[in-house]
């Protein structure tokens, strides 16, 4: 796409022309284990997103949540990270199977800082944590293993510029509905009010209560 006036850059030295060499406090804050404070991290963590490339480079980011603390933690630099039914896309997946390395960030609701690990991820089906991720009668049939290469705490300010967790800026009800976009983009052969009945809820009931 041409766009005139576009000037891009190609270059690291282009880029840095711009965007100054980073200070020494963010240059090396980066660890390879994990310490107490981010260990106290994952256990109040509810949510986390996980972002994954194929081996041609094409990407994807997919959400896992769970009760506060469902990431596992194995030992100083390893973490385990359940898997529950969803769509069966499992997009992240396949792209782990040809290229191992992810990029999580974890978040806590009111908190702008953040806590990033960057890792290698295998997929299991098996293991003996597997009993210790158990939610609502729920035993996960996959699990993501994450080797830590780097992690890292990120700072508030993408949440402070964008007032994210200020529930006076929320406007839930600006965009079409899920049912909705659904019916137009996915599920065209289906009424609306089926489709309403089926984001309402039951949907919040039976997230546990599926399998693959």
């Amino acid at each position: 796409m041409e766009i005139p006036g576009l000037v891009e850059i190609t270059t690291q030295d282009e880029l840095r022309e711009i965007v100054p060499q980073p200070l020494a406090a963010a240059a090396g804050k980066t660890r390879k284990e994990l310490h107490e404070l981010d260990r106290e991290w994952l256990a109040a963590s509810p949510f986390c997103l996980v972002a994954t490339s194929a081996e041609d480079g094409t990407c994807d980011v997919s959400p896992k949540g769970d009760p506060a603390g469902f990431t596992k933690v194995l030992d100083g630099s390893t973490i385990a990270i359940p898997e529950r039914a969803g769509n069966r896309r499992v997009d992240g997946f396949i792209n782990i199977l040809s290229n191992p390395h992810v990029g999580l960030i974890y978040f806590l609701p009111g908190r702008g800082d953040t806590l990033r690990i960057n890792g290698r991820a295998r997929i299991v089906s098996e293991a003996p944590f597997f009993d210790e991720m158990i939610v609502k009668g729920n035993r996960p049939q996959l699990a993501l293993l994450v080797e830590i290469e780097e992690i890292f705490h990120h700072c508030s300010k993408a949440f402070l510029r964008s007032k994210l967790w200020k529930p006076e800026t929320w406007e839930p009800d600006a965009v079409t509905t899920r049912a909705r976009i659904s019916q137009t983009l996915e599920r065209t052969d289906e009424d609306l009010a089926t489709l309403e009945e089926y984001y309402g809820q039951a949907y919040e009931e039976k997230i546990y209560k599926v399998k693959y």
